[in-house]
């Protein structure tokens, strides 16, 4: 059920207008400027705790804990540290000048792209509403910002926050579905961020190649974790039951599948199964602490898995299911088929596929099958293996004996490459993906050697070649 009005596609057209002019104007040219519209932003997050936890459980019964880590607490983070650094961030930076180019000075100076459109997903829809809109803030730009129509409450408590934090207009919202984001895809923006499927993705880049508009897309994929033979298998297990069952799975950096060394494979599926009973107990669909899946659609495509593994006989543990309350319980599927839709498609929930290798170069073959994924996960006691392999195998980012936490560390980009994304964010990869790099080349008036100037000699090719040195 949607809780919140549509915005008619006049009304679109006037608000890009509206955001286009109070950027021109200069409204957050200044460093007090943004960090001032930064600290309302958290002023009225603070204060709207309470229907945040509460929006995000009655969208998809999220823990009260992962939602104040995983949404509320990571954005108050993400402002305070972007405060913290936005005057050195602002700040031009020095180039070195050629010593023909001399006696010049060169600059690279930041510059805000204008009016920027953020459309965000559901799976974390107040965090990936608003991290961009840091960014795009702290870089001096005006937002519009879609929040995802499938998480209805979260979005409605967004518009009021931003009405709340912005009187002067820097952020806008745009509430309603994909007709709405098609509405707004049809203005001219001097930037387009999105957060979503693949799919989408593609059709976000080619509604802005009619502008040759810049973008930052934050896509998905299937995201491996390989586990050596060395791993310590307790921690191991308990922190990939983590990073796959946290948001009910439903985190676009979630461990997709496992790739496990036929050595401890026996081991570490036991290992997972007694992980995901200590998290959960013994009947995780009646868990407070696992949330929901967020739709009926969603439902029905992750059941759709576990109808084949289960008749496939592949269900090592898990397997049950509850479709008035939206929830599948944690499920270990052993040895699918590559060829099989679990191993094709992102999975996107808590079903985790586990297979063997014999040997390392098993799993990269494995692993090449399918696009570049945005995270990768390697597992040993090894790091100079852990290392060679992160270098073989590419990906958006990696971690090594851990998952999804290097996501908490503002300090690293973050983003994909090829279908798993374009472009990067989070702290200063944020502020510049948000910013156009602009080279300023300043020379001086005291000295102007004829040299470059017409009509030109040989002797001016002559003493060119020699200080060029070729």
């Amino acid at each position: 059920m949607v809780v919140s009005h549509m915005v008619p596609a006049h009304s679109l057209n006037a608000s890009a207008a509206r955001l286009r002019t109070r950027q021109r104007s200069g409204l957050l040219c200044e460093f007090g400027a943004r960090q001032q519209a930064l600290t309302r932003l958290d002023g009225a997050i603070r204060r709207a705790e309470t229907e945040i936890i509460d929006a995000l459980t009655r969208d998809f019964r999220k823990p009260t804990f992962e939602s104040y880590s995983t949404e509320i607490a990571f954005i108050r983070g993400e402002i305070a540290q972007t405060q913290r650094h936005l005057k050195r961030w602002m700040r031009p930076r020095r180039a070195s000048t050629p010593l023909f180019l001399q006696p010049a000075t060169s600059r690279v100076e930041f510059e805000p792209w204008g009016s920027v459109l953020i459309i965000a997903p559901w799976n974390y829809p107040f965090q990936l509403a608003l991290a961009p809109v840091i960014s795009a803030l702290a870089a001096g730009n005006t937002i519009m910002l879609k929040p995802s129509e499938l998480a209805p409450h979260t979005a409605t408590v967004i518009e009021s926050i931003v009405a709340a934090a912005f009187p002067n207009g820097e952020v806008e919202t745009a509430i309603g579905g994909a007709e709405v984001a098609r509405d707004l895809l049809d203005q001219q923006w001097d930037h387009i961020f999105f957060t979503g499927s693949t799919r989408v993705g593609r059709l976000v880049y080619q509604a802005a190649a009619k502008y040759l508009t810049p973008v930052v897309l934050e896509l998905g994929g299937k995201s491996p974790c390989v586990v050596a033979a060395d791993a310590e298998l307790k921690t191991t297990a308990r922190r990939i039951v983590w990073g796959k069952c946290v948001n009910a799975g439903q985190t676009c950096i979630a461990p997709d599948y496992v790739l496990v060394d036929n050595q401890i494979k026996d081991k570490l599926c036991t290992a997972l199964s007694h992980e995901i009973e200590r998290a959960y107990g013994p009947s995780p669909l009646e868990s407070e602490d696992y949330a929901s899946l967020i739709s009926d659609n969603h439902f029905s495509r992750l059941a759709g898995f576990l109808k084949q593994g289960s008749k496939e006989g592949r269900i090592f543990s898990g397997g049950r299911s509850d479709p008035a309350g939206r929830r599948i319980e944690p499920t270990i599927i052993r040895d699918p088929s590559p060829e099989s839709p679990i191993m094709q498609e992102e999975i996107f929930g808590p079903i985790l596929p586990v297979l063997g290798f014999d040997h390392i170069g098993e799993a990269e073959s494995i692993i090449a099958r399918n696009p570049n994924p945005l995270a990768l996960y390697y597992f040993s006691r090894d790091r100079k293996a852990a290392s060679r392999f992160l270098k073989r195998v590419p990906s958006g980012g990696a971690a090594i004996n851990d998952t999804v936490m290097q996501v908490g560390n503002t300090a690293l980009p973050f983003g994909g490459r090829g279908a798993s994304g374009v472009g990067l964010y989070h702290g200063r990869w944020g502020f510049e993906s948000f910013s156009h790099k602009k080279g300023v080349f300043s020379q001086s008036l005291l000295l102007d050697p004829p040299l470059r100037y017409a009509p030109y000699s040989e002797r001016q090719l002559s003493i060119i070649r020699k200080v060029l040195g070729f």
